[in-house]
């Protein structure tokens, strides 16, 4: 069913992979089809996700899923100091996906540098597949969606996760990556031709299509050198478990950083709010519907920036642990962003992605079976946000090319009046890891 376009969430991730190819015929069972737009190839059988047993936790799961949250406020950070006074939205997560399944496709001079950026040293790449098994299994809620049938009932699951790699028609993927790619990371397969204007128009419309129509494009055109191109999308639509009340939403100030400007202050108050307070910050979390949440961090100084610039996965799990029940008030304006992100790249080769090496060309070998360089030569990443009084609305949109201490809780009740900037960090949750960051961002002027 398709969701209230006020109360979702979406984003789309894109690498593109381009090579020195010296293959021009392309296959002759799908030319003509590959021609008119995108063919998919994917026809094996994929394996189920893999479902977490209650009680048995796996430990590489969880530093998988803590290494993913890790990455995200690093990647957060990054983009906060880029970003300034501007408003900002992204999801790492759905940066870090991608980026999870080309470990099997790096090569071994690449696979350590990776794994490092990526917050998953040491982990095999058997364990890093199932992990991510594992996570997409409950971020995805397969289990309600299973409990729901056996009811003869249909569970309307909040979260959509898509993963695709397109591949030129002048060469091939790997069967065993394509294989794995299927069966860990639920990605399809399909052909495109890159020199075809038509290459553009059909990965663009794989993009609104799974992101509800949010994101209608994602890029403009392809290099000359391009071989593949590997795509995330998610999509996420939910209510708030207790919803603001309109009535209640009224006009004032917001004190942005470049000045007074007016905003609709949604109100929620009364005994059994969730709180976390300390030397620096406020911080409320809103629940939505089917779990999971949108974290509010308010910080005293107003410095949004310096604070998701400084946000750290110790500190996150440190509000979330301390929080408490507490009565109080909050005034949270609607707010509506909407990023573009075109430095992506350079902010991935800072955080150590080393697969943008155009001379190593790290991905040889291990995508293809055509012994050509490939690399990944590019990143753009676009992602919006809507957050009223019955849900939130975001999507975001990634676009990477390749060549081939907590105080004591306040006794009085507290008052959290977001009237000037503040971040949000919405998760979703896992059995082995808890909370897993989905989106972050900070809002400079709603």
């Amino acid at each position: 069913m398709k969701a209230d376009k006020y109360f979702a969430l979406a984003l789309t991730l894109f690498f593109t992979l381009a090579g020195f190819s010296g293959c021009d015929q392309p296959q002759a069972d799908i030319a003509e089809k590959v021609d008119a737009g995108l063919v998919n190839i994917a026809s094996v059988e994929t394996r189920q996700l893999e479902a977490p047993v209650y009680g048995q936790e796996d430990e590489q799961a969880a530093a998988v899923a803590q290494g993913a949250n890790r990455f995200a406020f690093k990647l957060g950070s990054l983009l906060a100091k880029e970003a300034g006074a501007e408003n900002l939205v992204s999801s790492p997560y759905s940066v870090w996906l991608p980026l999870a399944a080309l470990v099997n496709a790096a090569d071994d001079a690449a696979k350590p540098g990776l794994r490092e950026a990526l917050e998953t040293a040491g982990i095999s790449e058997e364990d890093l597949n199932q992990a991510v098994s594992r996570m997409l299994h409950d971020l995805t809620k397969q289990r309600e969606i299973e409990t729901a049938k056996e009811y003869g009932e249909e569970f309307h699951n909040p979260l959509k996760i898509a993963n695709a790699i397109f591949v030129g028609n002048n060469v091939t993927l790997k069967q065993d990556f394509a294989q794995l790619f299927m069966d860990y990371f639920r990605g399809n397969v399909m052909n495109v031709n890159f020199q075809s204007p038509d290459a553009v128009a059909a990965v663009n419309q794989w993009a609104s299509e799974n992101t509800e129509g949010l994101i209608p494009s994602i890029i403009e055109k392809f290099d000359e050198d391009t071989v593949a191109a590997l795509a995330n999308a998610i999509y996420f639509s939910d209510r708030w478990h207790w919803e603001f009340d309109p009535d209640q939403t009224e006009e004032d100030v917001f004190y942005s950083p470049g000045g007074e400007t007016e905003a609709s202050y949604m109100l929620r108050q009364g005994d059994e709010l969730t709180y976390y307070e300390d030397d620096k910050i406020q911080a409320l979390p809103l629940s939505f519907k089917t779990g999971g949440g949108l974290y509010i961090l308010l910080p005293k100084d107003g410095d949004a920036q310096g604070l998701l610039s400084g946000m750290t996965l110790e500190y996150f799990e440190k509000i979330q642990q301390n929080a408490s029940r507490s009565t109080g008030k909050l005034l949270l304006p609607r707010f509506s962003i909407e990023s573009s992100i075109s430095q992506l790249k350079d902010v991935l080769k800072a955080l150590g992605v080393p697969l943008f090496d155009r001379e190593a060309a790290h991905l040889t070998g291990g995508l293809l079976e055509e012994n050509i360089p490939v690399w990944l030569s590019d990143a753009a990443h676009k992602a919006l946000i809507q957050v009223d009084e019955k849900g939130t609305t975001a999507a975001a949109v990634t676009v990477m090319t390749a060549g081939a201490t907590s105080m004591p809780m306040p006794t009085e009740p507290f008052e959290m009046i977001c009237n000037k900037p503040f971040v949000f960090v919405l998760y979703g949750y896992t059995y082995d890891g808890g909370s897993q960051v989905l989106f972050t961002g900070m809002v400079n002027q709603p």
